[in-house]
């Protein structure tokens, strides 16, 4: 006979732990369990029942892993806090009692926790950590914007502005960034650092204010942890790079709000020449100098001083390449399984490293342009954008200290405004009135080109140089779309089945463009009066022989190729006009309600063989499962209906602008 199990011993009720007994066994606050929690990473679980996990009570509550939990019991952190809760006391009692110099004492040996280990733990190699830096980037940004009060203290405010400094000034001078979309909540940007994706959000620079319903203290839990992770990586990005870090700091131009020209990149073995203030120097930016290239290229000076045979020079050459070609990889077929897999697909380090060369192509857009910065453009991100590939931007005084130029400077070429275009004043006699100004600033002025901010962005998302006619001041700009790719399928403002013209404007394909110009000619011939009627038939028998039949070939097409009751009535319009014989288009008419009748009957029963599958799929799947689908399906409806609805609004307005257009085109 088998051992009786006591009830609350084994299974779920031993496996999971209500947050009140977690908090009891760990001999904490809730307020440090939940910080403990968030630090090491420790979250709710689900069980599958949760009356069984709760040992027959079935009240809502949380649920952890007993072995989480355990697992917290012997955390130095927690340690730290039990030690804090202790000196809270002491120094409370010390200063209720007046004894100012033990309180002195005691805040002298205040207890304080340090988060390295857990670092460590939770993420055990780089790579872990930088995959994991896109939340920590986005509350970085957002906490260096935050005003501080009496729970952000002005410190924080700064350590997070400097970190997020450091990072941009990383991507600059790797140019690591790839793209760039504006938006209503912030500005979304992604770089690729060492082979990662890397995406994060960063509010517009306006006054950010942390709302009543938001808990500032877990916030500011995630954000210690957060601090201590981009510490880690910035050391060991920056490292890797030869660089020094932290990076040194101007505190002159910090004070001016210098913002990313307060910081320099500093070579680790040439720690008294900087690479230039933040790359303004394009041949500077071209290529990072690492320790490993200094003495690669010290090694390559010394052996050329050595007088070199240039047959020995040849042989040592071809030993180099013969030596390449050993280090490259073969695909070997396996000898135990023929039929395996070619391994001629797996990523090698020459495959790795030439798609890196491809991909540093599109990091020199904005090489040999330089940009004047007006004073209501967002700066930080146009300068960030603007010199992550190669371009220099320059800025007024007004906006902050740094600017490598003026706005005199005879070496700009862009000129990003956002500001409406206003006419110049008038005198009495109807010309414009111009301040004076010297001819060589005038000439200046029309040597550059006036931009809106967009055309930075949506050339950075397009990989290539736009036309600045689109982006001109004061202009309507072009949809500004993002360029992630997350709505693949939905409505495209400016993409049709016929591409889209140098104007923006949606190209259609020729049988569309006829039809709709045959619509638009249908519907004006009815408006009109017998009179017309009746000139329109003289000038018909004036029409020569070759056109008559070219209107008989597209009358009689659109006839055959009439689908619905509205299409036919348009071609039998149309026919009439042209001189086309009724029982030649009877014929095609015939013929094309044939195809119809034939099409849409090989479309119904494809329909229904594809439902039946459909069906029978569901029925083999879980309760779970069938819903997720059909959430997953009612969405995809609901995508489809939204993008339909949109085309045929766009097709409406194109369509009242053709017609406009045409009118007063036709007008004396």
């Amino acid at each position: 006979m088998g051992r009786l199990k006591s009830k609350g011993k084994a299974g779920a009720a031993k496996a999971y732990i209500t947050r009140t007994a977690a908090v009891k066994k760990l001999q904490c606050s809730l307020a440090d369990f939940r910080r403990l929690c968030i630090l090491k990473g420790i979250y709710p679980r689900e069980p599958r029942s949760r009356k069984k996990a709760n040992k027959g009570n079935s009240a809502p509550t949380s649920f952890y892993y007993a072995k989480d939990i355990a697992y917290l019991q012997n955390e130095p952190v927690l340690r730290k806090l039990r030690e804090h809760k202790a000196f809270a006391k002491k120094l409370s009692r010390a200063l209720g009692r007046g004894e100012w110099s033990i309180a002195k004492g005691l805040e002298e040996r205040k207890p304080v926790y340090k988060l390295d280990h857990i670092i460590k733990e939770r993420y055990p190699t780089f790579i872990d950590a930088l995959r994991d830096i896109d939340d920590a980037l986005c509350l970085v940004a957002l906490f260096g914007t935050v005003p501080s009060n009496e729970r952000i203290s002005p410190s924080l405010v700064e350590n997070c502005s400097r970190l997020y400094n450091e990072w941009q000034l990383y991507v600059i001078n790797t140019r690591s960034l790839r793209k760039v979309f504006l938006s209503i909540k912030g500005i979304y940007y992604q770089a690729v650092v060492q082979g990662e994706t890397v995406t994060w959000i960063v509010p517009w620079m306006f006054t950010q204010t942390i709302p009543a319903d938001v808990d500032a203290r877990v916030m500011l839990t995630f954000l210690e942890l957060y601090q201590t992770l981009l510490g880690f990586v910035f050391f060991k990005l920056y490292s890797d790079e030869g660089w020094v870090y932290p990076p040194p700091l101007d505190s002159s131009k910090e004070e001016k709000g210098a913002g990313l020209g307060a910081l320099s990149v500093v070579d680790k073995n040439m720690t008294a020449k900087p690479i230039g203030s933040i790359q303004q120097d394009s041949d500077t930016q071209s290529r990072t100098v690492s320790g490993k290239d200094v003495r690669k290229i010290i090694k390559d000076i010394s052996s050329s001083t050595e007088p070199i045979a240039s047959g020995q020079r040849d042989t040592e050459m071809a030993a180099d390449i013969a030596e390449d070609i050993e280090e490259e990889f073969v695909p070997q077929t396996s000898k135990t399984d023929p039929t395996a897999a070619n391994t001629s697909s797996l990523p090698t380090y020459q495959s790795i490293s030439a798609a890196a060369g491809t991909m540093g192509g599109s990091t020199k857009l904005f090489e040999g342009l330089s940009f004047w910065l007006s004073r209501e453009t967002p700066r930080h991100l146009l300068e960030f954008a603007i010199r992550s590939f190669g371009g220099k931007a320059g800025w007024d005084p007004t906006v902050g200290d740094g600017s490598p130029y003026d706005e005199h400077w005879d070496g700009i070429t862009h000129v990003i405004i956002d500001r409406p275009a206003v006419a110049p004043p008038q005198n009495d006699q109807g010309s414009s009135i111009q301040p004076a100004r010297i001819e060589e600033d005038d000439l200046k002025r029309r040597k550059r080109k006036y931009i809106q901010p967009q055309w930075v962005v949506d050339c950075i998302n397009a990989g290539r140089i736009l036309s600045e006619d689109k982006y001109e001041r004061g202009r309507v700009l072009p949809p500004h779309l993002s360029p992630f790719g997350e709505d693949q399928g939905a409505y495209q403002p400016d993409v049709e089945e016929g591409g889209v013209d140098g104007n923006g404007d949606a190209i259609m394909k020729g049988s569309e463009k006829e039809e709709t110009e045959s619509e638009e000619e249908v519907i004006e011939g009815a408006d009109l009066p017998d009179e017309e009627d009746e000139e329109s038939e003289v000038e018909q028998d004036v029409i020569p022989p070759t056109l008559k039949s070219d209107k008989k070939e597209k009358a009689l097409k659109k006839a055959r190729k009439g689908v619905d009751a509205e299409a036919l009535r348009a071609a039998e319009l149309e026919a009439e006009a042209a001189g086309v014989d009724y029982m030649e288009f009877e014929r095609a008419k015939k013929q094309a309600t044939k195809q119809n009748k034939g099409a849409k009957a090989v479309v119904s029963q494809e329909e229904t063989i594809r439902a039946t599958e459909q069906d029978m799929n569901k029925m083999m799947m879980s309760n779970r499962q069938r819903k997720l689908y059909e959430k997953m399906k009612y969405s995809e409806r609901k995508k489809t209906e939204e993008k339909t609805k949109l085309e045929q609004r766009k097709a409406a307005i194109q369509k009242t602008k053709r017609r406009e257009a045409k009118q007063l085109s036709n007008k004396p």
